[in-house]
């Protein structure tokens, strides 16, 4: 086993992995960017240091200066969390030609996988059932009208580079092709530098239901059951719960193709099969090669610390065990807690937390990096914890969430709580029946005002002769003791802490002639030109924040005279992007 652990991530799932290697007895190494000094995962890691400023691709997509720190401070794996760099195929191996240990599947599968038109060609020569749809890429309108004549209405053209709903959009009239294809295409160039886009039958309302995979280095595969995670806004989960609700038949033949599927691509790594199950019939849609958001439902119901046994796994030890060894109790769910306005459209509120109380109490579980005073940036994803409970039989798990959510308190942001708190009582989710549309419809009608933000300013934090103070040297994290330090004087750099700046929540403009970005962002789309006539409601630009999509409309019709913006390019939040007469 080795030693040093660089954790290439940040926040709650960089100190989930830190807390394993602890009990381990591995030391870990934290990466953070400039307005991440104050995270806990930081404060919680036994060396760390600045890789860069907020943007991803100046520090947490910086692979050289990740390798540079991992020298430096002589880590000896590394381990990349979700998300970022984790299903890069290209670091994988960079990771391995400095002779380092990465914890994570082999770069191969990462390719193999990472394609979506590969991983279908791969499933289907398996033996694998995959979603209706073609296993080539298409080229350009007329062939999106082929597939839809071929697969049927509606047709979903989807992003070969893609996930998490990005490069994905439906068509379910002729008329809607072509706007879909090209608004599919250029979102894949925007997001994945990939403008390959290939073609499926679009399944109304059904499950998406995943199956955690573990394997080693020699061979052994096993399953730690499946997930219910149809329970999505805009693509991505909100809420997963284990054991899924499916007949006998689907979770049988789940089980045996998800470990066909490992097999095939000679897996080594923990990672899931995606698939979408309508009535008794299931279909392969994707597989992800990491550790996943909602492992966590999977770790209560087995018992297995998945961290650990990825890390096992990536040193070169044998599972150890078989399935049946596995052993599946009781019900699990987790709720995720983000800083969004399911009142307004899941619009992204980032912001300073000024109240912050978890819960507690027998099987609850909370996998966070936030505390009181936490300032969730715009820079990153929305999350502010996964909130997880356990019991024996789901309703028992249903009531202790609907417990947990009550005793839970964050106030500064609009979060998502106040819609898990409904979702435990919608009919579907009492049963089990829900799909993947269910969230949506729901939130449109239980939530159809906005939640008002606040104004918050954060305190100067105060360092008193003889307390802790943090310095960075040459971008390395030391933790300095104060002993002497003359009376009346700042800590932190011998200088008086500048305070923060407060952190607004705001909404578009309904009012004026300028059509405004409701948010900090990077346009991704730019639907109008000067001269042109718009009508209200009609969509003017998207905005990428915090890993969503926001669709900016117009709030009156009139005539555009000034395009005060272009795509690709990052706006603050109410800077105008079109003007109107």
């Amino acid at each position: 086993m080795f030693r040093r652990l660089l954790v290439a991530n940040r926040g709650e799932i960089a100190l989930r992995v830190m807390r394993t290697a602890k009990e381990m007895g591995i030391a870990t190494v934290a990466v953070y960017s400039e307005p991440d000094r104050e995270s806990l995962h930081v404060a919680f890691a036994d060396e760390a240091y600045c890789i860069g400023p907020a943007a991803p691709s100046a520090s947490y997509l910086n692979v050289e200066n990740i390798l540079d720190v991992a020298k430096r401070a002589g880590a000896e794996a590394i381990h990349p969390g979700y998300g970022f760099l984790a299903e890069n195929a290209g670091f994988a191996r960079k990771v391995l030609e400095a002779h380092l240990i990465w914890v994570g599947p082999h770069p191969d599968s990462i390719d193999a996988m990472g394609d979506k038109v590969r991983a279908r060609q791969a499933m289907v020569k398996a033996g694998v059932p995959v979603v209706p749809g073609g296993t080539e890429a298409i080229e350009d309108v007329a062939a999106a009208h082929q597939a839809a004549k071929t697969y049927g209405l509606p047709l979903a053209l989807k992003a070969s580079g893609g996930g998490g709903g990005k490069g994905l959009k439906v068509a379910r009239t002729l008329d809607e092709i072509e706007a879909a294809f090209t608004t599919a295409q250029r979102e894949a160039n925007a997001y994945f530098k990939n403008g390959m886009i290939y073609a499926e039958r679009y399944l109304e309302n059904p499950k998406h239901i995943e199956l955690q995979i573990l394997a080693d280095k020699f061979g052994n595969i096993v399953h730690v059951g499946e997930r219910d995670c149809s329970l999505q806004r805009r693509h991505q989960k909100l809420w997963e719960e284990a054991p899924a609700s499916i007949s006998k038949k689907v979770r049988k033949g789940l089980r045996e193709a998800g470990i066909k599927a490992a097999k095939a691509i000679r897996y080594d790594s923990v990672g899931t099969i995606e698939c979408l199950v309508a009535g008794d019939e299931f279909y392969f849609l994707e597989m992800n090669t990491r550790i996943q958001v909602e492992h966590t439902v999977s770790e209560m119901i087995s018992g297995l610390d998945l961290i650990r046994e990825q890390i096992r796994v990536a040193a070169g030890e044998q599972l150890g065990y078989d399935q049946d060894d596995i052993e599946f109790r009781g019900y699990a769910i987790e709720g995720r807690v983000n800083a969004e306005d399911p009142g307004d459209n899941f619009r992204p509120a980032p912001g300073t937390i000024t109240k912050y109380r978890e819960p507690s109490g027998l099987g609850v579980r909370i996998d966070s990096a936030a505390y009181e005073g936490y300032t969730i940036s715009a820079d990153y994803d929305s999350m502010i914890s996964k909130l997880v409970v356990w019991a024996p039989t789901r309703d028992q798990a249903r009531a202790r969430l609907r417990r947990a959510i009550d005793e839970y308190k964050i106030e500064g942001v609009p979060t998502t709580l106040p819609l898990l708190r409904g979702l435990i009582d919608l009919q579907s989710v009492k049963d089990g029946s829900y799909g993947t549309a269910t969230l949506e419809k729901f939130a449109a009608t239980a939530f159809a005002s906005p939640t008002n933000g606040t104004t918050h300013q954060v305190p100067a934090v105060k360092n008193e002769p003889g307390e802790v103070i943090r310095v960075e040297v040459n971008d390395k994290l030391y933790r300095v003791r104060v002993l002497d330090l003359p009376a009346g004087t700042a800590s932190s750099g011998l200088r008086p802490a500048a305070p923060r700046r407060a952190s607004t929540r705001k909404s578009a403009a309904a009012t004026g002639n300028d059509v405004r970005s409701p948010m900090h962002g990077v346009v991704v789309e730019l639907n109008v030109k000067e001269g042109e006539q718009i009508a209200s409601g009609q969509v003017v630009a998207i905005i990428e924040a915090m890993k969503m999509m926001n669709e900016v409309r117009a709030h009156k019709d009139g005539t555009v005279t000034k395009v005060h913006a272009s795509q690709g390019e990052t706006v603050e939040a109410q800077s105008p992007l079109v003007t109107l007469q």
